[in-house]
């Protein structure tokens, strides 16, 4: 029997490099074996079927932060996540506070006077704090305009934005915009589009990682807001994570640049997107390992 290489199997397979050697690691590629790092398949190797998923339900991630969420408790998985998930959101976004300072806030619902600060970079995160006990106490229920629209009035409310009578806060956008100088949909066409994509979205019977990223680069795309399209993206990619069983991934500062890379690179390779996440989920497996939160 011949043997072949990673990047053959993946030209073969249209999937990334990285999707084959995670179907190596977990046994699913049959008389595939390591030398040394480097993996070595059947050149006949068939590609894994894709696996079922667990229906939606309260996975033990989202029970626990339920409950940690309730009991205000410090130190723990729902203390993690709305800090790490809050720092990298707005961050990655241009906001100019530190993870120092994202984490005073959430701690002690105060900020430092080291260094002048934006206050709507400290508005923002308040907010955004705001926006996950949201998602949390909404996992599973169905991604709807209504729930957008709330997670975009949590997170803009009290900004200098929300002062605009043409930012539209809560609400679809009124003016075109561009994101990384790309067209995004014209605003008399965002109500549609977003209702065609919910509508294709809960249609689905199996909701998993693959979906979920779909969902995201079609909602990036349509781009619905005036501003806040990433961290509300983001944050309804979280959400879905939670009610599907599916590991969730925070996009961090060292992944940005390969994120917004892989959004615009969708339609034509999905692996770009597919690495950059399962390179954050291996992340965020860790930090479920740490606490031991199974998954």
């Amino acid at each position: 029997m011949r043997f072949v290489s990673v990047s053959e199997i993946a030209k073969k397979w249209n999937v990334s490099e990285r999707m084959v050697r995670s179907y190596c690691a977990q046994g699913r590629v049959p008389g595939a074996f390591l030398t040394g790092k480097t993996w070595n398949l059947p050149e006949d190797a068939l590609k894994p079927a894709r696996e079922s998923f667990s229906p939606p339900g309260a996975s033990k991630l989202l029970t626990a932060l339920k409950e940690q969420k309730e009991l205000k408790l410090k130190g723990g998985i729902y203390h993690k996540i709305q800090i790490e998930l809050t720092y990298s959101s707005n961050h990655i976004e241009g906001s100019t506070l530190s993870h120092d300072q994202t984490r005073y806030i959430f701690e002690t619902n105060t900020i430092g006077i080291e260094s002048a600060v934006n206050v709507d970079d400290v508005i923002e995160t308040a907010n955004h704090f705001k926006c996950v006990d949201y998602i949390i106490d909404n996992a599973l229920k169905p991604v709807t305009p209504a729930m957008i629209k709330a997670l975009h009035l949590i997170l803009k409310s009290g900004t200098s934005d929300s002062r605009k009578s043409w930012f539209n806060v809560g609400d679809y956008k009124k003016i075109p915009n561009e994101v990384g100088g790309v067209e995004t949909c014209p605003p008399e066409m965002v109500k549609e589009e977003i209702n065609s994509l919910l509508e294709w979205y809960n249609s689905l019977d199996v909701k998993g990682f693959e979906q979920i990223l779909a969902f995201h680069t079609r909602f990036e795309a349509i781009h619905p807001f005036q501003d806040g399209n990433g961290r509300v993206g983001r944050l309804l990619m979280f959400k879905e994570c939670l009610a599907n069983n599916v590991v969730p991934f925070i996009i961090d500062e060292a992944h940005k640049m390969f994120y917004y890379r892989a959004l615009k690179e969708w339609d034509r390779q999905k692996g770009y997107l597919t690495d950059t996440c399962l390179s954050c989920q291996d992340q965020f497996k860790l930090w479920l390992d740490y606490f031991k939160i199974e998954y």
